[in-house]
């Protein structure tokens, strides 16, 4: 069984290759997702900031992580992402943020995940790329799935506020992010 709370030590850190420097201050497109609580979210239409954290995938205690994994840089790590903003929810709250993650996994996947972590927030499913496609976000491929890298985008009324690109070591993105808003304030 693999534990997927855990960070190998030797993670290769991913590079600034530039593929989100488009972002800051783009308007998000309209594009209505499904969530793991079962309705639907068009990010573009609300208020407010929301802090939406982009992942490759969760894998699952129970099964393979895709071949040479931890190899990739920046794949590895999506499950202590997400456990972290779980565990900093009600700061971000506090901070005027509402939280999503986001992937190309799909609904079921994800209501599966966030159930099995406690996520107190829900999980986007962006399976079709729709949105990745809209807001040209930078993708890789693994065993013939397109996945997107990881990237935490600040969203503010519909616009990118802000851009953590080069999340690493994942675990630590929450705090990032808390800290970018108290820096920050509404």
């Amino acid at each position: 069984m693999t534990d997927l709370s855990a960070l190998p030590a030797n993670l290769p850190a991913p590079l600034d290759d530039g593929a989100c420097d488009h972002l800051p201050g783009a308007r998000v497109p309209s594009v209505p997702l499904p969530t793991s609580a079962g309705n639907w979210v068009d990010l573009a239409g609300l208020p407010g900031r929301t802090v939406l954290y982009i992942y490759p995938r969760t894998g699952r205690p129970d099964g393979p992580l895709p071949e040479g994994w931890d190899l990739i840089p920046g794949a590895r790590g999506c499950t202590p992402q997400s456990c972290a903003f779980r565990d900093h929810h009600a700061e971000l709250q506090a901070a005027g943020a509402r939280v999503f993650g986001l992937s190309t996994q799909d609904t079921a996947y994800q209501r599966e995940a966030a159930g099995r972590l406690h996520l107190p927030f829900p999980l986007l499913s962006d399976a079709e790329l729709r949105l990745a496609a809209a807001l040209r976000l930078p993708t890789f491929e693994v065993e013939g799935q397109t996945l997107l890298q990881r990237v935490t985008l600040m969203l503010r009324e519909g616009v990118v506020e802000h851009v953590f690109y080069l999340v690493f070591p994942p675990d630590r993105n929450a705090a990032d992010v808390l800290a970018w808003l108290a820096a920050h304030p509404a």
